[in-house]
């Protein structure tokens, strides 16, 4: 199944932009009155016929919607720390996003090794992970954070950090977390997902005393972007149907 992203969906007029149109007309070699799939980004799926192969802006006239399309049961917020490296973070945006994922914001910790991160690159990563997966809504990349700044947030549902506490407070695992979910948590679930050098104590602190829940990931030390990909599948086999 092919699917191409549009954000100019009006009535039943849908306009591909130029990267879209030259894929969907010089690469697919899709013409005019050929059935095609599209993608708002927000979560419904469109059903189109090509009415303008232009491969500089194609335009299709939509047949029928589907709202919803492909969702998952829950919505997700990871709170992670850009990698030195960006490419292993970019690999994290890539795996949440084809697992399940609805936000992503890049946080700057005090132990932060990269204090400076650009969300373009990201974006587009995302977008190709939403087609590639199968899915509608493309997850929302906040311009980045400070920790405390973030921390300071009302947030919604169950709130969890992902940090040592080298034995100063018990932590729970993220699955047991997630089973004893409260029903006022509905299925909304936020985790904070430290950098190379984990959060601050300051930073950890202000975490627990925001009504974030202390877990850890199971017994192996895992790189910051392997630690949110683990995370993210954790709450989609938790709701998996």
């Amino acid at each position: 199944m092919e699917l191409f992203y549009a954000s100019e969906i009006s009535g039943n007029l849908c306009r591909l932009d130029a990267e879209e149109s030259g894929h969907c007309v010089r690469v697919l070699r899709h013409r005019a009155g050929d059935l095609i799939d599209v993608i708002d980004g927000e979560g419904t799926l469109y059903r189109c016929r090509l009415t303008d192969d232009n491969p500089k802006g194609a335009e299709a006239q939509v047949l029928e919607s589907q709202a919803h399309w492909n969702a998952h049961p829950y919505r997700l917020t990871i709170g992670c720390c850009p990698t030195k490296n960006n490419d292993r973070f970019e690999w994290f945006v890539e795996k949440a996003t084809e697992v399940g994922i609805d936000c992503i914001v890049p946080l700057i910790g005090e132990r932060s090794e990269r204090k400076v991160y650009k969300t373009d690159r990201a974006v587009r990563i995302a977008l190709s992970a939403t087609k590639q997966s199968l899915k509608a809504r493309i997850p929302r990349m906040e311009e980045p954070l400070s920790v405390k700044e973030f921390l300071r947030e009302p947030r919604e549902g169950l709130k969890l950090i992902a940090y040592c506490f080298e034995g100063e407070r018990p932590r729970t695992s993220i699955k047991e977390a997630l089973q004893k979910m409260p029903g006022q948590a509905g299925n909304d679930v936020t985790v904070l997902i430290g950098p190379e050098g984990d959060f601050s104590p300051e930073e950890a602190q202000l975490a627990l005393d925001s009504g974030y829940v202390p877990i850890h990931l199971g017994a192996s030390r895992l790189r910051t972007e392997t630690a949110a990909v683990t995370a993210a599948l954790a709450v989609y086999l938790h709701f998996m149907e």
